[in-house]
């Protein structure tokens, strides 16, 4: 699978289509399963073999393993849900790879509404909830049957909602061009006076709802274990460009042990350790060192790296996708930080 996925990896960008070849390898190998219980046919990973195969997946395709962690948001909120009417009709043929869910909650967190209320309200009615609102960020909303959205209560509480695709409220938008991932189709959605039942609100309503239940959300383990398999990737394609430089084995020694170390770091805090580091520090250091392997690997690449298509081009552009996915504001200032010289940053 992982060398499939490699190898399809160049024609994800010029395209921009939903990488339907990933995905049916993804199924075939069980990995939509990864977070879903056994009861249902998941695998059910503890946090560690979790983080490994996100490492593994991010160095052979990082839009897959993107796309992989909007599906199991929406997995886990179903996991923890406690319908087991919602869980019984989607959970299995979700680990099978029969279909598609993502989510719809940015909003909520770090990609809020800047106008003068939230992105989408929830309004009580005697059967439930009337959502109406724009979502800006939903990755795959073209290819899902169910994405799981956040609404905010007129009293500030929020909630979130399992909505079919099929519903008429629900309006996909185009996907929008990215400086990397476009075939992630990653874009807005609007919900047009959306009716949900009691047995489709998955949290809720509570205060801060993302974290109820949470193994992830901003600045979590698993954005930092993407970053550190993308920054795998061009570890080896740097080494490959610069064989033939004997003076700069030291250079590469430093970046490998480098790696190893917020490998290390990253499954450490992964298997809770009590020394480990806290998540947004291996989130600051694995932002810097995707970053810094790019660069290099441009420089290396020299004038052929700066051509559209180069892997080194690609690299560049797909390190600068971490500074913008749930990124906790600490970790952009520690980065800006590190961009000024600055010796707070670490």
């Amino acid at each position: 699978m992982l060398t499939d996925l490699a190898s399809w990896r160049d024609d994800l960008e010029p395209s921009g289509e939903w990488p339907v070849r990933q995905m049916a390898r993804l199924a075939d190998a069980g990995v939509f399963g990864w977070q879903i219980p056994r009861r249902w046919g998941g695998s059910e990973l503890e946090e560690p073999d979790l983080l490994t195969g996100y490492l593994e997946l991010a160095d052979a395709c990082l839009t897959s393993a993107f796309i992989l962690t909007q599906f199991n948001s929406a997995v886990q909120k179903l996991v923890t849900c406690g319908c087991e009417e919602l869980q019984e009709a989607w959970l299995p043929r979700l680990a099978r790879g029969e279909c598609f869910t993502t989510v719809g909650i940015s909003h909520l967190t770090t990609s809020r509404s800047r106008g003068p209320g939230p992105a989408v309200m929830a309004q009580p009615v005697e059967s439930g909830y009337r959502l109406s609102g724009r979502i800006p960020w939903v990755t795959g909303a073209m290819a899902a049957q169910l994405i799981v959205v956040g609404g905010t209560t007129p009293n500030g509480e929020q909630l979130l909602a399992a909505i079919e695709t099929t519903d008429p409220g629900l309006k996909v938008a185009a996907p929008l061009p990215f400086l990397a991932l476009t075939a992630s189709q990653t874009g807005p959605i609007e919900l047009h006076d959306v009716m949900v039942c009691s047995e489709q609100i998955v949290a809720g309503p509570a205060p801060e709802v993302l974290k109820i239940g949470s193994r992830g959300g901003t600045g979590s383990l698993t954005t930092s274990a993407l970053a550190l398999g993308t920054a795998r990737s061009t570890l080896r394609a740097l080494r490959d460009e610069l064989e033939q430089t004997p003076s700069l084995k030291p250079v590469l020694s430093q970046l490998t042990d480098e790696e190893d170390s917020l490998e290390h770091a990253l499954l450490a805090a992964g298997r809770g350790e009590s020394d480990a580091w806290s998540a947004e520090q291996i989130r600051l250091r694995a932002n810097s060192y995707v970053t810094r392997l790019a660069q290099g690997y441009l420089a290396a690449a020299k004038g052929t790296g700066f051509v559209s298509g180069h892997p080194a081009e690609r690299a560049i552009r797909e390190a600068m996708f971490f500074y913008v996915w749930s990124c906790p504001q600490s970790v952009v200032q520690g980065n800006l930080q590190e961009l000024a010289c600055h010796d707070a940053a670490w």
